[in-house]
């Protein structure tokens, strides 16, 4: 079975473990089970007519006797490019644009509150090919941008906080950096944060375009709730997600664009753990689909010269801080997944778990601070 054909984990599951083994199955890999979102007619209608995947979930939380419920809910977004990576870059980003504005208009039918994009989501996964002069060119400002403003108009036509990653063209020094903006629901530029690691594996050396980010770690208070965005590869540095989280965060995105080969056995488990670690919810997001190239480009592992990255595996979904998930999008379809979330869970686990009460900030400060020096002496007992 190759990679195409291979929809998802679930629906395997579903198709070849017993009914009543099933149950047991998903609880041990998934943790408590989430409900069926029920979506509107309108809403199922639209997304099959548009040919995208659309799944609705809601994790469970406890009512409270001094709180009332906290419950919004997010929209993922996957999807593959529109056009040959070939074209003209004007009509790339518009007919990305225009795919993005139907499957929000969808969102919106779903009372989503917040919505997320991929990582770059208007342009090709481009920098794996070492080739500058082209792809810099989809570069832009993030506060006056086409793109910001495509996404404001969004924002205020929808009451929904938009997540727009792009590559972004800082104009004071024509810096490149990968920068996630946020839009408030009121069509306002709340800010950007911008992507914290950068990978040097093989194809993903991503220095070439862009260096790690300035922004620190950076939190959007909405009026859903506060939220940041871990661009990609930070998911897998446990403390980038939980400097996030120590800053306030309720709901962490993870904008990626990562494929199957290099990293899928650790996609469903990076976000999850982070959600539990933390408590937060955290959102995990890939694009899908494979991405030719016109010139070939070669890695830094050896292989052959080659014109694609390889298979985005989408498989995009959302952790609770309690260890559940939800059932993830395909990995072969765009794709929209609305969850339903209660913040008010953050605290509950927290105060089941107490990981951040007891964690010993103090001294892993004290000893990071002494691991940093030129002079670090590793504390090892010998005989």
């Amino acid at each position: 079975m190759s990679g195409f054909e291979f929809e998802s984990l679930e629906k395997t599951l579903e198709n070849h473990i017993p009914e009543d083994e099933l149950t047991q199955v998903k609880r041990i890999l998934f943790g408590n089970s989430t409900k069926k979102l029920e979506l509107p007619a309108c809403a199922v209608s639209a997304a099959s007519e548009r040919d995208f995947e659309l799944q609705g979930h809601m994790f469970q939380c406890a009512s409270e006797q001094l709180r009332p419920p906290r419950r919004i809910r997010v929209g993922l977004i996957q999807n593959r490019i529109v056009l040959p990576t070939d074209a003209p870059i004007l009509d790339q980003i518009s007919a990305i644009q225009s795919r993005i504005a139907e499957i929000v208009e969808v969102a919106a039918m779903c009372d989503v509150n917040i919505v997320c994009f991929q990582e770059t989501w208007t342009m090709p996964f481009a920098f794996c090919t070492r080739e500058k002069e082209l792809w810099s060119e989809f570069a832009e400002s993030a506060e006056e941008g086409n793109t910001t403003r495509f996404c404001q108009e969004l924002a205020k036509k929808y009451n929904m906080v938009v997540v727009s990653p792009i590559l972004e063209r800082d104009g004071l020094h024509s810096t490149l950096w990968n920068t996630a903006v946020v839009i408030s629901n009121s069509g306002k530029v709340l800010g950007k944060t911008r992507k914290n690691h950068i990978p040097r594996v093989g194809d993903f050396n991503e220095s070439t375009y862009y260096m790690e980010g300035n922004t620190g770690h950076k939190v959007f208070q909405t009026q859903f709730g506060k939220i940041s965005v871990n661009i990609c590869f930070g998911r897998h540095h446990p403390l980038n997600w939980f400097m996030y989280s120590m800053n306030g965060a309720e709901i962490i995105f993870n904008p990626s664009a990562t494929v199957g080969e290099l990293s899928e056995p650790m996609w469903s488990i990076e976000a999850r753990n982070a959600a539990i670690a933390n408590h937060c919810y955290t959102c995990a997001i890939n694009r899908v689909g494979t991405e030719h190239f016109k010139n070939e480009f070669t890695s830094g592992d050896g292989k052959k010269a080659h014109h694609d990255l390889g298979y985005f595996y989408g498989s995009s979904y959302v952790a609770a801080p309690d260890g559940s998930r939800s059932p993830g999008l395909s990995r072969t379809r765009d794709g929209l997944l609305v969850v339903e979330l209660d913040l008010n869970l953050n605290r509950q686990i927290s105060d089941k778990w107490s990981f951040k009460m007891t964690g010993r900030y103090a001294e892993y400060a004290e000893e990071l601070a002494k691991a940093v020096r030129e002079d670090f002496k590793p504390n090892i007992a010998k005989e």
